[in-house]
């Protein structure tokens, strides 16, 4: 089966009613598309990838069943293998090592498509549309803001991708800018 867009956010929608989740995936789908356009690889297979790798997270959020639940069910309706290895390898506790380049790229936009998500919504125009690398800095270091996301993990991810943080967040900006709207991030601007 070669599993569509469409089929994708479907089957996202089944499984989850949280706006918040479905931007989630909606933000790392952005920000996967973007690499996948800069680095000639397919977006459409790298974006269902995204768009689903959290699908079964509002039903089964326990790391006992998130992401096995929703892998099976990948499975169960034909999605190709190299889907559910790379929903896999997006959590470090499943043991599935990351190898391919899908598998480090979704790693890395993960917790970065969330921590951009939250440094812009707490500016004064609520957008990521005037977000600035800096600004995202000067929230990492700060413990107490988006406390859930392991600051290691977005370094771990801009060196498993080969980029610097400064300039992985500036791409995660850049992406998730051009789907602003759909994101909920465009704010008063």
């Amino acid at each position: 089966m070669t599993p569509t867009r469409d089929q994708a956010w479907s089957l996202l929608t089944e499984y989850t009613s949280n706006d918040r989740l479905l931007k989630h995936g909606l933000a790392v789908e952005a920000s996967v598309r973007g690499y996948a356009r800069h680095s000639g690889e397919d977006e459409e297979a790298w974006g269902i990838v995204a768009l689903l790798h959290d699908f079964d997270y509002e039903r089964w959020p326990d790391p006992a069943d998130h992401p096995y639940r929703g892998c099976e069910i990948l499975r169960e309706q034909g999605y190709p293998e190299e889907v559910m290895r790379a929903i896999m390898s997006h959590a470090d506790y499943t043991g599935v090592t990351r190898e391919s380049r899908l598998e480090h790229t979704l790693f890395a936009c993960d917790e970065m498509s969330g921590f951009v998500t939250a440094a812009a919504l707490v500016r004064p125009s609520r957008s990521v549309l005037d977000l600035e690398v800096k600004s995202v800095r000067k929230r990492m270091k700060d413990k107490a803001f988006a406390r859930a996301v392991p600051r290691d993990d977005l370094r771990r991810g801009a060196d498993e991708i080969g980029l610097s943080l400064d300039e992985h967040i500036a791409n995660v900006i850049a992406f998730m800018q051009v789907r602003a709207g759909e994101l909920g991030l465009r704010g008063s601007l």
